[in-house]
């Protein structure tokens, strides 16, 4: 299976200068949990990292002390998340028909479910991680901040990565994209503009993405609950 990585952000959010998949958590950088919890899928054997160029030499490193140089591959990333995935599907060899999409920055995510994503991935031409939302949800009319609605929660789920694709297609909603200018957080939902099934693959409710110094802290305390497991 290939994979990409979108590691082309910036740590604003963190309330940093730096990359945040390059913040130290516990003993190594973030980006550094989200390879090896890749390299320990039975799954994954081509690595893409979708960055930019003045991150390279520290993600190289990062690679190297994992002994994942033969499997990693640097794909110069775009000015938004969706640009880089473009990027990063054009950057694949010819031959890959599927390939899985992680956020760099979803650490926590276990070899487990990238596996699972895999394996559905061949049964499906689109697929998300996600998981049911507890919390109740309201839409809230940002000029007023009344709320306008109030949707039921049994069918809302919060997205996550891995999500998978057939990557034909894919490309063919990206290219649509750039066309009619369509702009997404995520690659899922290009396929729903045009028209295409995504499924659901139940995700893992420790798979946070971590964006925020509270997120970091969360991820730092599961990390030492799983190592005293």
């Amino acid at each position: 299976m290939y994979l990409l990585i979108p590691a082309a952000g910036s740590g604003r959010r963190m309330g940093s200068s730096r990359n945040k998949l390059l913040l130290p958590l516990l003993d190594k950088p973030v980006l550094a949990w989200t390879l090896a919890a890749i390299k320990a899928s039975r799954s994954v054997r081509w690595v893409g990292i979708i960055g930019q160029p003045d991150d390279l030499p520290d993600f190289k490193e990062i690679v190297i002390s994992l002994g994942m140089t033969k499997c990693v591959h640097w794909i110069p990333g775009g000015t938004t998340r969706q640009e880089s995935v473009y990027k990063g599907l054009q950057a694949l060899p010819v031959v890959a028909e599927r390939v899985l999409i992680h956020d760099g920055a979803r650490c926590l995510v276990t070899p487990e479910l990238i596996d699972r994503c895999a394996a559905a991935l061949l049964r499906s031409p689109g697929l998300i991680a996600a998981v049911p939302v507890k919390d109740t949800i309201k839409v809230v009319a940002p000029a007023t901040q009344l709320i306008a609605s109030t949707p039921d929660r049994r069918q809302l789920w919060a997205a996550q990565t891995p999500q998978g694709f057939a990557v034909e297609p894919l490309t063919r909603c990206h290219d649509e994209g750039i066309r009619q200018g369509w702009e997404v957080t995520d690659d899922a939902a290009l396929f729903e503009q045009c028209g295409l099934p995504v499924t659901v693959v139940p995700g893992e409710e420790s798979n946070l993405k971590v964006t925020t110094p509270m997120d970091l802290a969360i991820a730092e305390f599961i990390l030492r609950q799983r190592g005293k497991e």
